[in-house]
């Protein structure tokens, strides 16, 4: 995350830490690192107390401006501080064992460091406890008051950067959504990033991608389709182009070589969660290589049909990278060569779905979305390519499982993700929902939505896994493919 800093809160608890005192210190992210969790200690326990209710305000505060609750935060005895929706994962600092919190929405770019110890403390700051009943509650489990100074402390802390429904998060989300707005663009946001920044290192990156054996050879662009039908429909990885980049360029050589499209919806994961199944915007995606325009004629005639507000979630578009990072490669290979145009669209309803225990379709605004896309499609007239930026499992203590990723783990994950792929070269979205149903979603494959929405589109198709990729990390190992469909 570019200008990412890391915020250290600490807390002078006598059973804990008795020689500190309350300070928010900001130290380089370079210091931190995750490491494995002891499974004796109750770590990721306290990481499900700590995230679940503001997994639960996720989609409220997508909705709209947040609730805060009664007064400002900053020193209000009597407040009732209430942590946002938030990302938890077990870290290790120069201090020792903590966990990190992050915000997946983009409104902050700090991570807080919690010590294990404060973690008691700011599970309590759930919008229903003030700050005595947070000094109550802590005497009760462990028999010492704490200061109401440092509980407030703490929560000054949180508020400054972020991380509390409060007014101050209000004026900072307003700010921020204001900008966004009056933006005639959608700004590059993970330039310099999860990509390279600058046009000449970002081509010198992307042309290496394509390097064998990691990656599929040079486009030849004189090659054609052939007897083969054009590419209609691409899975592609949204990872961060430093881990999968040559897992991109398997599939976007077979689409440079192999398809005729000038207009390409994109199908992009909302990693943060949105109120509404769809979010489409018209604004235009800004890359180092020049700007991704948005069809207009189709994007709003798609709106017209869909029967519901494909903008009332636009705002999820600001910081997701989903869609930017086909946007970045889309233009890298077709900016000096033909024009194109993209249609935008998050996808965010597989998930839901799975924890309501129903089908993916029985939000109406699903099928009445997805119909009218593949008839918005059909009535243009216009050669069009559906590519779904869709990573797959995500396991690991960075992502809330118990133990470390081992061996014998990647290669249950890699025969549970090609199942799933099969699935998915068939055309088959049922398949596909029913695979991650049936274990509920345990490897987390956080492109259901786009991939669902992309077989369900095409309608019938057959299609081919170009390359499967794993990152190996034994805290959070991510998976991805890239799969052409014709």
């Amino acid at each position: 995350m570019p200008g990412a800093r890391v915020v250290a809160v600490d807390l002078p608890w006598s059973a804990a830490h008795p020689d500190r005192t309350a300070v928010a210190v900001l130290t380089p992210a370079a210091q931190v690192s995750v490491v494995p969790v002891d499974p004796s200690e109750p770590i990721p326990s306290v990481i499900a107390r700590l995230a679940a209710p503001a997994r639960g305000r996720l989609a409220a505060e997508a909705a709209g401006p947040p609730r805060y609750n009664r007064s400002p935060l900053s020193t209000d005895r009597d407040g009732h501080p209430c942590l946002r929706a938030v990302e938890a994962f077990p870290l290790e600092t120069p201090s020792g064992r903590a966990v990190g919190i992050r915000d997946p929405g983009g409104y902050t770019k700090a991570v807080l460091v919690l010590p294990i110890p404060l973690l008691e403390v700011v599970a309590l700051f759930d919008g229903r406890h003030s700050v005595r009943d947070v000094q109550e509650e802590i005497l009760r489990r462990h028999g010492e008051l704490l200061d109401s100074e440092h509980i407030e402390g703490i929560v000054a802390t949180l508020d400054e950067n972020g991380f509390l429904d409060s007014p101050r998060f209000a004026e900072r989300r307003a700010a921020i959504d204001g900008a966004f707005h009056a933006s005639p663009t959608r700004p590059a946001t993970h330039g310099g990033g999860a990509y390279a920044g600058e046009p000449d290192a970002l081509r010198a990156q992307m042309g290496a991608f394509f390097a064998p054996p990691a990656g599929p050879g040079p486009i030849e662009w004189e090659r054609g389709a052939g007897e083969d039908a054009a590419v209609r429909g691409l899975v592609a990885p949204h990872i961060d182009f430093q881990r999968g980049g040559p897992a991109y360029a398997w599939g976007y050589r077979e689409l440079a070589e192999r398809g005729d499209a000038d207009c390409f919806v994109i199908l992009g994961t909302c990693h943060a969660g949105m109120a509404a199944p769809f979010a489409l915007t018209l604004k235009d995606y800004e890359t180092p290589l020049g700007p991704a325009p948005v069809d207009r004629e189709l994007a709003e005639a798609l709106a017209r049909r869909a029967g519901q507000d494909l903008f009332a979630s636009e705002l999820s578009h600001r910081s997701e990278h989903s869609i930017e990072l086909q946007a970045v490669f889309l233009r890298y290979l077709f900016g000096d060569r033909r024009e194109i145009t993209i249609v935008p669209v998050l996808a965010s309803f597989v998930h839901e779905a799975l924890a309501r225990r129903q089908g993916p379709e029985d939000d109406p605004r699903v099928p009445r979305f997805l119909d009218a896309l593949g008839e918005t499609i059909a009535a243009s007239g216009r050669r069009v390519c559906v590519i779904a930026g869709a990573d797959l499992a995500h396991v690991g203590p960075r992502f809330g499982d118990r133990d470390d990723v081992s061996p014998e783990r990647l290669r249950e994950v890699e025969r549970e993700d090609l199942e799933m792929l099969a699935a998915v070269e068939a055309g088959d979205p049922r398949a596909v929902f029913a695979s991650a149903e049936r274990d509920g979603d345990q490897r987390r494959v956080c492109g259901l939505s786009p991939i669902y929405a992309l077989l369900r589109v095409l309608g019938p198709s057959r299609g081919a896994v170009k390359r499967y990729a794993q990152w190996p990390d034994p805290q959070g190992t991510v998976t991805f493919a890239s799969v052409v469909l014709r």
